[in-house]
């Protein structure tokens, strides 16, 4: 099982609270028991599965993919994308660590353009 990260359940909890979203409404949305969110958001237990993650993304207005890295976790689609070319995506992940968010973002619109040629 996965480490669980501290401030996923706290961020979970607090953005909940902000948008007035009650426990048993929020549980309810995700499809999940209120003891169960409840716990989840007092890191009592880890984070839920992706989907779950994302749904809650969703509802309290949060980065999915920012969402899953609090929760230690890595979207299906990029561990999918990562397996079909290892080596390359190795490669370009380590030649990426240390850029900045500007730097990877422009490397992002280079690298959606390469794909429209």
């Amino acid at each position: 099982m996965m480490a669980v990260r501290k401030g996923f359940g706290a961020l979970v909890r607090r953005e909940r609270e902000a948008k007035d979203i009650g426990l048993r409404e929020m549980a309810k949305k995700i499809g999940v028991s209120p003891t169960y969110l409840s716990k989840v958001e007092r890191d009592e237990f880890p984070p839920p599965a992706e989907d779950k993650v994302r749904k809650i993304a969703g509802i309290i207005g949060q980065d999915a993919d920012e969402l899953l890295a609090l929760a230690g976790r890595v979207a299906s689609d990029l561990t999918e994308i990562i397996r079909k070319q290892p080596r390359e995506m190795a490669d370009f992940l380590r030649a990426a660590r240390g850029l900045t968010a500007e730097d990877m973002a422009r490397l992002a619109r280079e690298a959606h353009k390469a794909k429209g040629k």
